[in-house]
């Protein structure tokens, strides 16, 4: 006997436009995006799931007229959404007129806000399918195709850079800093953990300066005002990551003072505790021939304020050895740094004069020996440092994210704690488990005590 499913219910949307030819105009876009997106539409609220009615509030009886057909719609159907002029025209007590005499409403927005429309219907009526983005094999919904593995993904929040560092030639190649829209961030961010991703990590070129470019003007979210703003990004971030514990990590962070915001929702646990953060070098004289935006006191000083404010802070950074000038004592003052600042996970690379970059024209420049001597020995300093740090995780149980996992980790595998980025930085590697019934697979998290090390990387018992 085959049994055939009945097809999934379409949700319906009863809508009413009211007001002017631009209010029309703002009915066709909502409209629009509605039929995109598989929802039926009517102009009637009868067998409607919700309401949308777009106002007008122009004069007395346009007043009257949509707060009228609001009532209507709320005793008819009960579900209501609220926009147009008369959604921000405010009331006495600090919200909107439509709330005041309509509290029941399940949201009120103003005018030309598809996009907060939109939220308010998926907050209230999920959409049934994207027929652009949904049907498109292994994407996650609106976020699309990503190429690393299912169980992590990066999320860019900016283009371009507004610095000039002398040896780099990114403005040039990919113009001054362009930040995306928070609400575009902050649903690509829902719908990879919604699909699934276990480790969101926030790339740009700059991501303590988000929202510069756009003097954090308020951006729209689930129908809320949100400040274009490295702080309320990633509060929002972490908040969307809370129910699937899932992990937020941070990436090429400036030293900015802004960037002590940030420590206190890590001490909490909203992100994780980790920093990527590009000091280049210490010495203030190299970093000002560098052009970049602090010295290296200072940088020390911040470091040591982050570290006491959360402890379990892990720092990476990339430093340049052999910059053009650098003298053997500023040199030196960049190994102290190292070993003051214990800068957990680091890059070092010998400079290179790429054509175009400011630097080339400095004066001093060191043969090509003395840069790749000065890596060198950086990278001995580095190691010194974090095997010391590493040696300290001994004994610990750390959350592990597996990466690789032989037939169900019963014969091991290997896997992330939150102080290692893919790629960059050390793994962990997993032993079989002590216990025939305790499995794990790729892409789920494991407690795992920590045995031993080996080299940049941890040994792991799985818990």
């Amino acid at each position: 006997m085959t049994t055939t499913l009945a097809p999934a219910k379409t949700p319906k949307i009863g809508f009413v436009s009211l007001g002017c030819p631009k209010a029309l105009t703002d009915s066709e876009l909502i409209l629009t995006q509605l039929s995109a997106e598989g929802y039926e539409t009517s102009k009637t609220f009868d067998g409607a799931d919700l309401v949308i009615v777009n106002t007008c509030g122009f004069i007395d009886d346009a007043i009257r007229e949509s707060l009228d057909t609001i009532g209507e719609a709320l005793t008819e159907n009960g579900k209501v959404i609220v926009t147009g002029c008369l959604g921000a025209t405010p009331g006495k007590d600090g919200g909107t007129l439509v709330q005041e005499v309509h509290p029941s409403v399940l949201a009120v927005t103003g005018p030309q806000a598809t996009q907060e429309v939109m939220d308010a219907v998926h907050r209230h009526l999920p959409k049934p399918h994207d027929p652009f983005l949904d049907l498109v094999p292994n994407a996650f919904g609106e976020a699309g195709l990503k190429l690393t593995p299912r169980h992590y993904a990066y999320l860019k929040i900016s283009e371009g850079c507004n610095h000039h560092c002398t040896f780099c030639i990114i403005p040039s190649m990919r113009g001054t800093l362009v930040s995306r829209p928070i609400g575009a961030i902050l649903r690509e961010a829902r719908a990879l953990f919604n699909g699934g991703v276990k480790e969101l990590l926030v790339i740009s070129q700059d991501t303590s300066a988000y929202g510069v470019d756009k003097r954090y003007e308020a951006g729209s979210f689930m129908g809320r005002g949100i400040a274009t703003r490295t702080l309320e990004l990633v509060q929002e971030l972490g908040e969307l990551a809370r129910p699937f514990g899932a992990w937020v990590r941070l990436h090429y962070v400036y030293p900015y003072p802004s960037v002590d915001e940030l420590i206190p929702l890590m001490a909490q646990g909203l992100v994780l505790p980790y920093l990527d953060v590009p000091f280049q070098h210490s010495h203030p004289d190299v970093l000002k021939r560098m052009k970049r935006p602090a010295s290296g006191e200072k940088n020390l000083e911040r470091i040591q304020r982050w570290r006491a404010a959360c402890p379990e802070l892990v720092i990476r950074s990339t430093f340049i050895a052999g910059f053009p000038g650098e003298t053997e004592d500023e040199f030196r003052h960049l190994l102290d740094f190292m070993r003051e600042a214990q800068i957990d996970r680091a890059g070092c690379f010998a400079y290179s004069n790429v054509q175009g970059a400011a630097a080339n024209d400095l004066p001093g420049m060191l043969a090509p020996e003395l840069r790749e001597e000065r890596r060198a020995r950086f990278m001995a300093v580095a190691e010194e440092v974090s095997t010391i740090r590493l040696q300290r995780r001994v004994g610990q149980t750390l959350q592990v994210l597996v990466d690789k996992a032989a037939s169900q980790g019963k014969k091991g595998g290997t896997g992330r704690s939150y102080a290692d980025a893919p790629d960059i930085d050390g793994v962990v590697h997993l032993l079989p488990a002590e216990k025939a019934s305790k499995t794990y697979k790729t892409g789920d998290f494991v407690k795992a005590r920590i045995v031993g090390t080996q080299g940049h990387d941890l040994i792991g018992q799985p818990a």
